[in-house]
């Protein structure tokens, strides 16, 4: 069909009703019943008409172009009506409407032709009322579905649009990033076009002033988890971003490096604040020391994050003390959160991560748990950075072996050289 928009504009769906523009195929052995409908087509205004005389030269009509509505007689040598139903319906939503040419004794296999996906019937009467009416809500039917089909396709290009724009928040040159001591990296997978995990790490300078914040050997890391799912979780996402760095910037102050508890506290009261849609979001912020290695981490209603070490993977649940009992962020302004210190010896790591990772299904819905992560993690004792996320990453996708993503994927490690 020519495209009267212009370029980049999606055609506009055939209008019914004699539109001389609506393509149809005509699938018919008998040359008496093909003229006839050809006859009575073009009574109706409809000229763009190609005839088969058969299944197969149908089929081979429909791959060589489209077609708004196929009339196909339901007895025909060689390959029958519902035969060619069968493979118009293994090909899904590449398949034409169709209106099957059928007797009025021949309503059982009528009804299995509207099962394998067949739109109306026409008796072979061809009465030019009702292939009128029948052959306009067809093409009706095809039109509403176009339209949806179209404004789906500019919704997942925007969503596509919005994810990129999303990932684009978050950091992605490590090398970079890291202070010279500090092994890092970062992966987020969405579990839709766009999602409300979120994952960050900057230098801070607390001695300096922010020009000179590169020559920092402290460095924030964080993962946190926005409730739900979708655009209104990524906004959310960007919107805590910011508010943590913001506070983090706003308490670089005084010589003394900023307390995780009293960043997260500060973008809490602002997310907390006329927060009539209830959203909250879970948190682990770590603020580290490149040449000591010490540090503190505030942990509000997330995940526990793991202690990597040549002895083996740990939570970090025994030695921290507010790690289950914090809320997390935006469900209680004005919440007096604690951190707890850490310190990673040479060659520890720390692991941050959403309940993405241990939450992920598989077909049956069981849970990825974290006796799971626990394993993938063992082998990567003494791993980079990149090989941990890696490892973690794959185990996941290796579990739930292709089932539908429930929720969004985050990790972030951090090792000391």
């Amino acid at each position: 069909m020519t495209d009267r928009n212009g370029p980049g504009t999606p055609p506009t769906p055939p209008t019914p009703g004699g539109n001389d523009e609506v393509a149809l195929l005509v699938v018919e052995d008998s040359s008496f019943n093909r003229l006839m409908l050809k006859r009575r087509l073009g009574e109706l205004g409809y000229t763009n008409i190609t005839m088969a005389e058969d299944g197969e030269q149908g089929l081979a009509a429909i791959q060589r172009q489209r077609f708004d509505v196929v009339l196909l007689d339901l007895e025909m040598p060689r390959l029958d009506g519902i035969a060619v139903l069968e493979q118009l319906h293994a090909a899904r939503g590449a398949a034409p409407p169709v209106i099957v040419i059928s007797a009025l004794t021949e309503m059982e296999k009528i009804v299995r032709c509207i099962e394998l996906g067949a739109e109306d019937y026409l008796p072979k009467s061809f009465d030019p009322p009702i292939l009128r009416a029948r052959l306009g809500a067809v093409l009706e039917k095809k039109r509403l579905r176009d339209l949806a089909d179209q404004r789906l396709t500019l919704l997942e290009a925007e969503l596509e649009s919005a994810r990129a724009a999303q990932l684009s928040l978050v950091p992605r040159d490590f090398r970079a990033i890291a202070p010279a001591g500090l092994d890092l990296c970062a992966a987020m997978v969405p579990a839709r076009q766009v999602g409300g995990d979120l994952y960050d790490a900057f230098r801070i300078a607390p001695h300096v002033s922010a020009p000179h914040a590169a020559a920092s050997g402290l460095l924030l890391v964080t993962v946190a988890d926005v409730s739900g799912k979708g655009a209104p979780a990524g906004l959310t996402m960007a919107r805590s971003l910011g508010l943590i760095r913001a506070a983090a910037t706003l308490l670089s102050t005084g010589g003394v490096a900023p307390d995780p508890a009293a960043i997260i506290a500060h973008a809490n009261d602002d997310l907390a604040r006329d927060n009539d849609s209830q959203t909250f979001v879970t948190i682990a912020l770590a603020v580290i020391d490149a040449a000591s290695g010490e540090g503190r981490i505030c942990v509000a209603g997330h995940e526990a994050p793991y202690r990597l070490s040549a002895a083996g993977e740990a939570p970090l649940v025994a030695s921290l003390t507010g790690l289950t009992r914090q809320p997390p962020m935006g469900a209680l302004e004005g919440y007096p959160y604690a951190s707890d210190p850490i310190a990673l010896a040479p060659g520890e790591g720390l692991l941050l991560f959403s309940d993405g990772v241990t939450e992920a299904e598989d077909a049956r819905e069981e849970f990825f748990g974290r006796a799971r992560l626990e394993a993938a993690l063992a082998s990567q004792a003494a791993a980079p950075a990149a090989a941990v996320v890696e490892a973690v990453l794959r185990a996941v996708e290796g579990f739930v072996a292709g089932a539908p993503q429930a929720d969004d994927i985050t990790a972030l490690v951090l090792r000391r050289s």
